[in-house]
């Protein structure tokens, strides 16, 4: 079985809370007791996250070896240059002890149609923002954070759009469904 879930913000990517947090986890949307997260998306982040049943599909997924390229929207602090962007699809950017790997990245151009974040992303009146695309194809803590951080653009928002070939489309925040084998193939890349 493999589910596509639209994690909402504030809602942590397994089903035991933490001693203490105020997040919800998994557990608070019915979805099958024998799945669990490939992967994982932080409590302030948004968007797809894919659940199985499945062993082995977490390596499949998630290991860089595969190139298996993930999509995120960032909304960002100011306007990045191209020589930011640059910056990016270079890699190389260091994170803590690591380097990252090149990327894709670009500017979003019309700003895309999502629904507002509850609660709302804070606005600067005089510090103008922008959505990114960003594909990766690997998954550090917190790294698209970091990496548009290091830029000097923090991310004030992040979903993630894409695993893959298959989009989250339409699925609404904190709605799941099992995947076709259609969209099995197209998360997997399979002819």
């Amino acid at each position: 079985m493999l589910i596509a879930f639209h994690k909402p913000y504030g809602v942590l990517s397994q089903f035991t809370p933490e001693p203490g947090s105020k997040w919800r986890t998994l557990a608070d949307y019915r979805l099958p007791r024998e799945v669990y997260a490939l992967g994982r998306l932080d409590a302030d982040s948004e968007g797809l996250l894919l659940l199985s049943d499945e062993a082995g599909l977490n390596t499949r997924l998630l290991d860089p070896a595969h190139a298996h390229r993930r999509e995120y929207w960032a909304q960002v602090e100011r306007i990045p240059t191209a020589e930011s962007l640059a910056q990016l699809e270079r890699g190389g950017l260091a994170i803590d002890n690591y380097r990252t790997l090149p990327c894709r990245a670009r500017r979003l151009e019309p700003v895309p149609a999502i629904p507002p974040r509850d609660p709302p992303v804070r606005y600067r009146k005089n510090v103008p923002d922008c959505w990114l695309s960003l594909e990766l194809i690997e998954g550090k803590n917190r790294q698209v954070r970091r990496m548009t951080a290091a830029i000097g653009h923090p991310t004030l928002r992040l979903l993630r759009v894409r695993i893959g070939g298959f989009a989250l489309g339409e699925l609404a925040a904190g709605q799941w469904r099992e995947l076709s084998r259609e969209d099995r193939r197209m998360v997997f890349g399979e002819a």
